[in-house]
């Protein structure tokens, strides 16, 4: 009897839901952290990108119109599916970053408690965030967060998934929706974990993961004039990226800018094991006051 033929798992972009090639029909090598080869991904171009952000405009309505409480269980969900591939996710974080198979699974752990916390933040973000105002006048003056928009993310180098969870699940609570460039080196987590996302009840466009070289699609998502907002994290390590100068690109059309760590040639990224706040929520909201008549 001739031996099976292992069947090989094909890592393809995530764009409006869907799993395409790139446009431009390239590919590259992953290779372990031991230099052993891994797979081959796509090598997204600014097409796919462009794809992406159009997808990510066109399920922005939907996604920030739905209750915040619909969210928090929509990424509920996310955390369930991830749980049930935790075994998959557990042998890529290993293989990717270098770890023991103990330290991967703490890790993978980690990545879907992580998730777990902020999908319970939709239903409070405006509680917390916002308020009644006092004011010397017979009004109501309301304020409430609301999402910023279409948020395109350099997901974190280094932590290919608690990284990538950390600077993702912040930005879709609140109803924005997302472009991920995903780790150049270690891509194969964020296709695991778009699959999860494809097969929960997460709207097709909310999440579109692009795989390929940061410093090919990061200046040209940073300079798009219909992202509302971009998070640099992953421009501290990445080749042949300088987040100044994306900074820079991006304020060409007044988009908001969360920073990396650090400063200059300081800057790095943080370490994705510490508990997180609200801080990387508030970056992609924008706060509507509304005043009210309120009679005498």
């Amino acid at each position: 009897m001739s031996p099976r033929v292992e069947v090989r798992k094909t890592y393809k972009l995530f764009i409006g839901g869907a799993f395409p090639r790139s446009e431009s029909g390239r590919s590259y090598a992953v290779h372990a952290a031991a230099g052993a080869f891994l797979a081959n991904a796509a090598l997204g171009s600014r097409k796919d990108a462009r794809n992406a952000v159009v997808a990510a405009r066109a399920a922005f309505p939907r996604w920030s119109g739905a209750t915040a409480y619909n969210r928090g269980q929509v990424l509920y969900r996310v955390a369930e599916v991830m749980e049930g591939r935790a075994e998959q996710l557990v042998a890529e974080v290993a293989a990717g970053e270098g770890l023991t198979a103990a330290r991967a699974k703490a890790v993978v752990d980690a990545a879907i408690d992580r998730w777990v916390w902020y999908a319970g933040w939709p239903d409070k973000l405006a509680q917390v965030l916002g308020g009644v105002n006092p004011v010397a006048g017979p009004f109501f003056d309301i304020s409430v967060p609301e999402p910023t928009g279409v948020v395109a993310v350099l997901a974190p180098q280094d932590s290919s998934l608690l990284g990538l969870v950390s600077v993702l699940a912040p930005v879709i609570v609140s109803g924005n929706t997302a472009v991920v460039v995903a780790s150049e080196a270690r891509p194969l987590s964020a296709i695991t974990l778009a699959e999860c996302l494809a097969t929960s009840d997460v709207p097709g466009g909310v999440v579109n993961i692009v795989t390929g070289r940061t410093a090919e699609i990061a200046p040209w998502l940073a300079s798009h004039r219909d992202i509302n907002a971009i998070d640099l994290a992953g421009a501290a390590g990445s080749p042949g990226v300088s987040w100044a100068e994306l900074e820079r690109a991006a304020a060409d059309n007044l988009k908001r800018v969360l920073r990396p760590a650090g400063q200059g040639a300081d800057a790095s990224e943080p370490d994705w094991l510490t508990a997180p706040g609200v801080e990387r929520m508030t970056a992609f909201l924008e706060t509507k006051t509304v005043w009210h008549p309120k009679g005498r």
